[in-house]
């Protein structure tokens, strides 16, 4: 199983998904450390991020619906500061 998947939604797959009605995270330019104790599921609305790990970097922006492994570990750097959807489990 990949540990990340990056896909482009169509607003018909976000209203089905019920998306927009998930909690919004949004995060200023920083670089910081995180794990995934459980997968996460998440929408970028705004901003660009590099996920960066041993094994790659992975870039996330805008119009990108994400998900992550649980397990997942990795370095966060917010380029441009982020608002996205996002739903845990």
């Amino acid at each position: 199983m990949a540990l990340v998947t990056i896909e482009k939604l169509t607003e018909a797959e976000i209203e089905k998904r019920g998306i927009r009605s998930w909690p919004v995270w949004t995060k200023e330019v920083s670089t910081f450390d995180w794990q995934y104790d459980e997968r996460e599921q998440c929408l970028f609305l705004e901003g660009e991020v590099t996920v960066s790990t041993p094994e790659g970097d992975y870039r996330i922006k805008a119009g990108d619906f994400v998900t992550f492994a649980a397990g997942f570990a990795c370095v966060w750097k917010v380029t441009v500061p982020v608002r996205k959807h996002y739903n845990f489990g």
